[in-house]
């Protein structure tokens, strides 16, 4: 069965079948970086990451994009707290972000654009609503730009809500400005005072300002993908108003569709509660650190959830992923070290399969990652019963070993192997993955992705041999 995805828009299960054969676009909603982003953020993160690597292990190349929002309210009233310049308040949280998404095993997206360095792109649509009509400047003393949902009749179709059920005081109307009608949204916003003092304010035809929430991500996501994108992801709580603003602002003024796949991630609850400050239950990735957890447990715990059911994070729940991420790295590192059989025998063959047929079949069903990890169990309980009956030689560990990387770079929840007494490091365990991703590339002919990812590798300080049968060997350069 091919790949199957929950898209929003529709409320229903759809094939996934890419705009562009062989090559896939993803746009997802970045973090807002006026603080550190909180453990419910990077759950969403790793549902996409989860996403986009099971896209590139089904043989598609993926261009994804994330966005970091750098100026909003929220930006703005921080910077100006802490006395500082916008850029100079938000900078550290966005270098706190990478490093983060790093320590969580969150691969690179393709483009990491920042709002405000995308004003004139934001100008530029705000222009184009305007000259369709389905945009209007605000009152001679307001100086803002707004969008006319009434003008748009499409307006509702992801969230399904009725346009008379958006009332004064929805995020959608909570702007300070004057309005034509309260459900309109701001697209552009005139200066203030504060604006002015973090240095948030840009010249434009229609007033000096600066963007709406939502501008950003529409006039982004074109520039970098196109008009219609095949998959936008991000939360549920990102569906309304941000989402279906995006919708709106895009699709009027291209007239196209802005994404054929909606794809949203539900909340991560602390102990059964929304995470909260108010509530002290708030965690970021640096609090997990802090306190010595392994990135590849918070991973597993993240995927034996099904990412569009609620996840309650309890200690009982982290320290049982714990412990099935370590039984992965002990197997892993037994495998390693296993001795025996040289030629893999017909056992091993139709157990590779097996692994193989059934992660697929979990991971089509909607990225159903908890069977995927149930399928992974399985292989390493048959995988350890057989390891005690004949073991493996040098050639057979290797095809085993391949085949096991392959399937579990997909989740990222084993740990690196240092962690169990092994001697590779994190970077060791980067060019295994690099190297698997230089080999799919060069089953499906894309020689300059190939090259490219080799590229990286000799950067890394290691270099990559084709071996006869399909596979590779790692070197590394002293």
């Amino acid at each position: 069965m091919p790949l199957h995805l929950y898209n929003t828009l529709s409320r229903r299960l759809e094939p996934f079948t890419p705009l562009a054969p062989g090559r896939a676009t993803m746009y997802t909603c970045g973090p807002t970086v006026w603080n550190y982003a909180h453990i419910g953020n990077f759950r969403t993160f790793v549902f996409e990451d989860v996403l986009r690597r099971y896209l590139e292990y089904s043989g598609l190349a993926v261009t994804q994009v994330m966005n970091l929002t750098d100026v909003d309210d929220r930006t703005i009233n921080a910077a100006k707290g802490a006395g500082k310049p916008l850029a100079e308040h938000t900078a550290p949280f966005a270098a706190a972000f990478h490093d983060d998404r790093a320590w969580l095993r969150i691969q690179d997206a393709s483009h990491y654009p920042a709002a405000t360095t995308h004003i004139p792109a934001m100008v530029e649509l705000v222009g184009r609503l305007l000259d369709a009509g389905v945009a209007y400047r605000g009152g001679s003393d307001d100086g803002s730009v707004y969008f006319a949902i009434a003008k748009f009749p499409g307006y509702g179709r992801l969230s399904r809500i009725d346009q008379r059920e958006i009332k004064v005081g929805a995020r959608v109307a909570s702007d300070e400005y004057a309005k034509e009608d309260a459900r309109d949204f701001v697209l552009w916003k005139a200066a203030k005072p504060d604006d002015e003092t973090v240095g948030a304010a840009w010249d434009a035809p229609f007033g000096r300002g600066r963007p709406g929430w939502h501008l950003e991500c529409s006039a982004m996501a074109r520039q970098y993908l196109g008009d219609t994108i095949d998959i936008h992801a991000g939360g549920v709580d990102l569906i309304f108003p941000h989402h279906e603003d995006e919708i709106a602002q895009s699709e009027a003024s291209t007239g196209k569709p802005l994404a054929r796949y909606w794809l949203h991630g539900e909340f991560l609850l602390v102990e059964g509660s929304k995470m909260s400050k108010r509530y002290g239950n708030f965690l970021t990735v640096r609090d997990l650190r802090e306190n010595g957890v392994d990135p590849a447990a918070v991973r597993l715990l993240f995927c034996q959830t099904h990412y569009r059911r609620q996840l309650n994070f309890t200690d009982d729940a982290l320290k049982g992923a714990a412990a099935g991420a370590q039984r992965l790295a002990e197997f892993r590192d037994r495998l390693a070290k296993s001795a025996g059989v040289s030629i893999i025998s017909s056992e091993w063959e139709a157990l590779l399969a097996a692994l193989d047929a059934s992660f697929r079949a979990a991971m089509d069903e909607d990225l159903d990652m908890p069977g995927a990890l149930a399928a992974i169990m399985d292989f390493v309980r048959s995988a350890n019963r057989m390891l005690d009956a004949e073991g493996l030689g040098d050639a057979a560990r290797a095809r085993v070993l391949d085949a096991f990387d392959r399937v579990t770079s997909v989740l990222q929840a084993v740990p690196a192997p240092a962690a169990t007494g092994g001697v590779m490091d994190e970077r060791e365990r980067r060019a295994h993955e690099l190297a698997r991703q230089r080999a799919e590339h060069r089953k499906n002919r894309e020689w300059t992705r190939a090259d490219e990812v080799r590229n990286q590798l000799l950067a890394l300080g290691f270099d990559v041999r084709d071996t006869k049968d399909g596979g590779y060997e790692l070197r590394h350069e002293h």
